[in-house]
């Protein structure tokens, strides 16, 4: 498997070649036509003067002043000069006498050609006039006579190939070595950038890593200045590892809270069910220890039904926000109030209900908001003081319908308040007042108020307790 990192460095290093090779050839054509136009041209030049001398000295070729003007401009245009008749014989040549005791002539086709196109350029050794191929400009040799033009001979000037190909080499190695260090360069650099860029990639695949075999606090650090997508991702990633974190805790926690519940009632009806087996009981006070065993189990009943509607609220709150409809709010508090009459009168309270006469419409799910106002009334029933009054209050706000519950007792500790919507969580307080607890329901509170978007809040002070919970009006 190929690493980001090789990848991108791959595709940088392509990318970077293929520009190269395209600019290299666009610049060697160029940089070549370019260098054979210019030679061409400076050729074609020094034809023309050394043509316009001639044409007045072309019967004195081999006086002194005619030979050494045409082989000045030879040497001086890196050169060979051949000045011919128009049947082609060779008049003068500046590249030795070797033409003078030969019958050497230019080719037929070439003066025609000059003559009747009045120039010429190509590569050529001119039929074996010389040994190697070279580059040659030619042009007539005309003299003027009133109206009428008359050409006399035709002038050749030649250069060698491999000077032109010289030039294009010098030229071509210069752009080639530019492109190497540039290429060098880029390389480095994109190996730097990419590894710069593939490490936090790499950390926090070995940080997952490290998730998969239960190390929990790992971070991924030093990516917070960046500025850019990696420090967000990183920070993203931390985020996600706390909420692992703290989910990873919860689930230690449920369960050690679950296997702390558990235990107690199960122990309870081990024992007394194995001193009733074995005798060590006796039987005058079998039924007494038989009811102990019941209420326990019925405490292990209670604890696994609420376990189940824990799992049920959770699995609504991950599928969906729960479905809402219109309700009477204070239909729902008054049927909550008559169920739990026995309980309310069993422990000697009274009830100060401060609701609208009229029907009090609110969004939500009936269901949900009838158990939320049976567990608080409940939880406010168990640990108000007896004798003592219990409020049940509604008030309009913002568009919101504020419920309040409040009751007498003891004063929850600051410390304690935050902790009561927890799973399990039990105040040190209640423990011997509420036996028959599991320390859900409050958590279950929260739960179905939390899926209908809504909020709950407690304060504790001098012996007041109030819950109180909001519903969007209709």
């Amino acid at each position: 498997m190929k690493s980001l990192y090789r990848r991108q460095l791959t595709m940088m290093v392509s990318i970077m070649v293929l520009s190269f090779t395209l600019l290299s050839t666009a610049f060697m054509l160029l940089s070549y036509r370019y260098i054979v136009t210019e030679k061409r041209e400076a050729m074609e030049r020094n034809a023309g003067y050394i043509a316009g001398f001639t044409s007045q000295q072309f019967m004195d070729m081999r006086s002194d002043l005619c030979r050494s003007y045409v082989a000045n401009i030879a040497l001086i245009s890196d050169s060979y000069v051949i000045v011919a008749d128009m049947n082609g014989k060779i008049l003068y040549a500046t590249d030795g006498t070797r033409f003078e005791s030969s019958n050497a002539v230019i080719p037929s086709t070439v003066v025609e050609e000059i003559i009747s196109q009045g120039s010429y350029t190509g590569m050529t050794n001119l039929d074996g006039v010389y040994t190697e191929r070279r580059y040659v400009a030619a042009l007539p040799i005309t003299t003027q006579l009133a109206a009428l033009t008359i050409t006399q001979g035709v002038v050749l000037v030649s250069s060698d190939a491999s000077s032109l190909a010289e030039m294009w080499a010098a030229t071509a190695t210069i752009f080639f070595f530019s492109a190497v260090v540039v290429l060098i360069i880029s390389v480095i650099a994109s190996t730097l950038t990419s590894a710069y860029q593939a490490r936090p990639l790499n950390e926090m695949a070995e940080a997952a890593r490290r998730f998969g075999q239960g190390e929990f606090d790992v971070r991924v650090t030093g990516y917070e200045k960046r500025g850019d997508e990696v420090s967000t991702l990183a920070e993203a990633f931390n985020t996600m590892a706390g909420s692992l974190e703290k989910v990873e805790s919860r689930r230690s926690e449920f369960i050690a809270n679950v296997s702390h519940e558990l235990k107690t009632p199960m122990t309870t009806i081990s024992g007394f069910a194995e001193g009733i087996l074995d005798g060590t009981i006796p039987p005058e006070r079998e039924r007494e220890f038989l009811q102990v065993i019941v209420s326990e189990t019925r405490r292990l009943s209670r604890l696994v039904r609420r376990m189940l509607d824990l799992s049920r609220l959770n699995a609504l709150a991950d599928s969906s926000v729960m479905a809402q409809e219109q309700f009477d709010l204070t239909e729902v508090l008054s049927q909550v109030l008559v169920s739990l009459e026995p309980k309310i009168t069993g422990r000697d309270l009274d009830v100060d209900v401060q609701m609208p006469q009229d029907k009090l419409m609110v969004w939500g799910d009936p269901d949900s908001v009838t158990q939320v106002c049976y567990n608080l009334l409940d939880n406010a029933a168990k640990f108000a003081a007896t004798g003592t009054v219990i409020t049940v209050q509604i008030a309009k706000k913002d568009g919101k319908a504020v419920v309040s519950i409040r009751n007498l007792g003891a004063t929850i500790p600051p410390e304690e308040l935050p902790l009561l919507f927890d799973r399990f969580h039990k105040a040190d307080y209640s423990r011997s007042m509420d036996r028959e607890g599991v320390g859900l329901g409050l958590y279950i509170v929260k739960t179905l108020l939390g899926n209908l978007k809504e909020n709950i809040s407690v304060t504790s002070e001098d012996g007041v307790t109030q819950f109180q919970f909001t519903l969007t009006l209709a």
